[in-house]
């Protein structure tokens, strides 16, 4: 997951998490608010409702002219009375008020009140579960506090309210014969407001919340990803592609649209300097390795003019012999032309074996031109054996055409495999087995001897700088380290194995074009 998605996640996730907490809180907020509000407006209708209910009782009921729908009330000693006109009168106490102000109330959709009593006169005015549960508790808390609950009445929010009524004088003229005394609880009021209006607001307030969340969210994240992509990704981008491409472009050509004062910018100018740095110990690499490869070549060409000056010293002396017989016989045409021949054969043996240690001491050896392998096989393990009469060669030369390759590079690594291997037979009889091929668009090339080998434990170290297993004196201890830098500079692969000779072999896998 890339870094960009990852950052837009989380900081969408704190955003959610944020908003979830918000809105949790902005929702409770709202419902305790419209709570409060609606306990806050049962309350003042509460003390409305016992103000009437105190002036009703004051001016000892209110006596209404009879008529339909305006009955007497049964549970009242003098529920009516008539009047000097002989009009009826009917008298209505604070409990019949109190019900039809509330059947008043209910028609218009407003909140509704009654009055209870855990002992009501009146059947009518039985508590229901809510208000028995708040007389109760009126009761046993000596008529301290009030009780508020919300109902969900057929999906109907409502809001209950309900404080106790106390006794006093003036309810002693309608109660007296229920013994209360002054002070006495004698029921409760309930006030019931409605809360669906409420409820419907909180959700559209929620709704609005939810969406703005959502807008903030969305609105938030393409900002990041815009951001992100103009100060950190297309930067980033260009930084990777620039190290992608190191050492091929140079570094520069992409520092522009990177380096500015900030923490990547920082980084782009720490990775100038290191690739400053690196430029330069690739120079400095560079010619140690140079110098180190001319190093072992001059070595190796030490080596073979100790073993190859007798082979020059061999027809020298013939030849010596040829003109000092010519000159005796000066008198003799035919022997004169046996000797010319015979300096001929030897100034051209003369001229190969040179014209070798010329070809071995060139330079540049990654030049990658067209050759003869085989021919340059032959030629570079020849001339190692040169002197060396114990030695037999089997030459197994099967590429049998030229390929482009690093012909000077290949053929230094040859002489050094060839002079191990002479150096391993030693002053013993032996043979140096050498087999070449094209195999998968590779030249492939193995030699090996019949000497006494490479230890199990040493074939992993022998291609280190400086490591030898030979005597003080007798190996620099470059010459496969050299040789394996030269074949993976080609591209190729050198390993070493036991030889079914008996001693070892060295594979080479390179690659052409």
């Amino acid at each position: 997951m890339q870094l960009k998605t990852k950052l837009i996640l989380l900081i969408s996730l704190v955003i959610c998490i944020s908003y979830g907490i918000t809105f949790y809180r902005t929702s409770d907020f709202q419902e305790d608010l419209v709570v409060e509000h609606a306990t806050q407006q049962a309350k003042m209708l509460f003390t409305q409702i016992r103000l009437t209910r105190q002036w009703v009782s004051d001016h000892n009921g209110l006596f209404l002219v009879k008529a339909p729908g305006v009955e007497s009330n049964p549970f009242l000693e003098q529920g009516a009375i008539q009047d000097a006109q002989g009009n009826w009168l009917v008298k209505r106490n604070p409990a019949m008020v109190t019900r039809e102000l509330s059947a008043y109330a209910a028609k218009e959709g407003m909140g509704q009140f009654n009055v209870t009593s855990l002992q009501p006169v009146n059947p009518d005015n039985a508590p229901d579960s809510f208000e028995r549960r708040s007389l109760e508790s009126f009761a046993a808390a000596a008529g301290a506090g009030e009780a508020i609950e919300i109902e969900r009445v057929e999906g109907n929010y409502r809001l209950r309210y309900m404080a106790p009524l106390t006794v006093n004088s003036q309810c002693l003229q309608c109660h007296s014969r229920e013994r209360y005394i002054i002070g006495d609880i004698r029921g409760g009021m309930n006030v019931t407001i409605p809360m669906d209006w409420a409820y419907a607001e909180i959700k559209t307030n929620n709704r609005m919340l939810l969406g703005i969340a959502l807008a903030t969210i969305i609105i938030v994240s393409l900002s990041l990803y815009l951001l992100f992509n103009s100060l950190v990704g297309r930067r980033l981008k260009l930084l990777a592609d620039a190290m992608d491409h190191y050492p091929e472009q140079p570094f520069s050509n992409h520092s522009g649209a990177i380096d500015r004062n900030d923490e990547i910018g920082v980084l782009s100018k720490h990775f100038r300097r290191l690739c400053q740095r690196l430029e330069t110990s690739q120079r400095e690499l560079d010619t140690i390795r140079e110098q180190v490869f001319q190093s072992e070549k001059q070595a190796a060409l030490g080596r073979l003019v100790a073993g190859i000056s007798h082979e020059i010293n061999n027809p020298l002396g013939g030849m010596q012999n040829c003109v000092q017989t010519m000159q005796r016989n000066l008198d003799q045409p035919e022997l004169q032309n046996r000797y010319l021949t015979l300096l001929g054969q030897g100034i051209d043996r003369i001229k190969g074996t040179v014209q070798q240690l010329l070809n071995i001491g060139r330079k540049e050896p990654l030049e990658i031109k067209s050759g003869d392998i085989d021919g340059e096989i032959k030629d570079c393990v020849e001339l190692i054996c040169m002197g060396h009469k114990n030695i037999q060669l089997d030459l197994q030369l099967n590429i049998g055409k030229q390929v482009m390759t690093g012909i000077e590079a290949l053929r230094q690594v040859i002489i050094n495999l060839a002079a191990n291997a002479v150096q391993s037979i030693g002053k013993d009889s032996g043979t140096i087995h050498v087999y070449s091929r094209l195999h998968m668009g590779s030249i492939h090339i193995e030699i090996s001897d019949d000497g006494p080998g490479i230890a199990e434990e040493n074939q992993d170290k022998i291609f280190e700088p400086f490591f030898t297993t030979k005597e003080v004196g007798e190996g620099t201890g470059l010459g496969l380290s050299v040789s394996h830098s030269l074949i993976e500079r080609l591209g190729g692969n050198i390993s070493v194995q036991d030889s079914p000779y008996g001693g070892a072999c060295f594979t080479l896998t390179v690659p052409f074009q």
